[in-house]
């Protein structure tokens, strides 16, 4: 008699463990690093980031901004969700990414990239496979999905630029999103920044960034000063996002205020999208 109420016992104890155990699995599975973090877990991040050549800063344990965005651009090569933290799926690849390419999941912190070129996802990995949606290669991705630096996060400038823009570009660009539309919802800015790069990547607009932006009349900003204000985090990481290819206007060349714009010629231009205060033409 006693062993089996010992017996029931054993069993309900089980029972009610293994009902726990899914809850802290999906707890875990939440669980991420993001700007801001410090410690071991981010020179882990960070070491490996650099051995795949997405990563080119200092493995100093902190998770700044250009980690963020070492950790976004591994994302989109292979096929994860592009929010820029290091959660369990996105360690899980990387260190998947690691064992394919080096046979081995270690990390030191002192190594050479052999290659200029960021390493590819291997072939075997399913989550790549699965998730990954094919698009051209000169196509830029236009998600609309844009994440804003958390409050009171000090958003640096790559000294190197970004991916062909220049550290002094990108700063005016900065300088002219935060003179147009400071105050405006985070993709509203993203959304100004994403018109510049259209204009760059278009025949009917100069080919520099320093030309776009002090062509006669293209922005107000421009012309009444409000781009010598200087910048914040904010508008920063607004033209990091479009660089990085964010286009939430889905490749606009204009945009203005229907509440103070006066040019009947702009107003002649088919309105596609409003972000905030903004309409955005092609």
């Amino acid at each position: 008699m006693r062993r089996s109420w010992l017996a029931v016992v054993s069993l309900t104890t089980f029972v009610m463990v293994a009902s726990i155990l899914p809850s802290a699995h999906t707890h875990a599975e939440v669980w991420s690093l993001m700007p801001g973090e410090r410690g071991t877990a981010v020179v882990d991040v960070q070491s490996n980031l650099k051995r795949l050549g997405y990563y080119n800063g200092p493995i100093d344990g902190i998770y700044t901004w250009q980690t963020y965005w070492a950790v976004h651009d591994f994302q989109s090569r292979f096929g994860l969700p592009t929010d820029g933290l290091a959660g369990t799926q996105t360690l899980n690849m990387l260190h998947s990414a690691i064992r394919a390419n080096f046979g081995s999941s270690s990390s030191p912190a002192q190594v050479r990239v052999s290659s200029s070129k960021p390493l590819a996802a291997p072939q075997s990995t399913s989550i790549a496979q699965t998730n990954t949606t094919a698009q051209p290669a000169s196509a830029p991705p236009t998600s609309t999905v844009s994440t804003p630096p958390p409050p009171g996060s000090n958003v640096a400038i790559p000294s190197g630029g970004v991916n062909g823009i220049s550290a002094n570009d990108i700063q005016l660009m900065a300088q002219v999103v935060y003179g147009e539309a400071r105050g405006q919802p985070f993709i509203g800015q993203v959304a100004v920044a994403a018109v510049m790069m259209n204009r760059l990547h278009s025949s009917l607009f100069p080919h520099s960034i320093p030309a776009i932006l002090y062509q006669p009349g293209a922005f107000t900003s421009v012309s009444n000063g409000q781009a010598s204000l200087g910048t914040d985090p904010e508008a920063i990481a607004a033209v990091l996002d479009a660089i990085h290819g964010y286009d939430p206007t889905h490749g606009a060349l204009y945009y203005w205020n229907p509440a103070t714009a006066t040019s009947s010629w702009i107003w002649s231009q088919p309105i596609m999208l409003r972000i905030g205060n903004h309409v955005f033409a092609k």
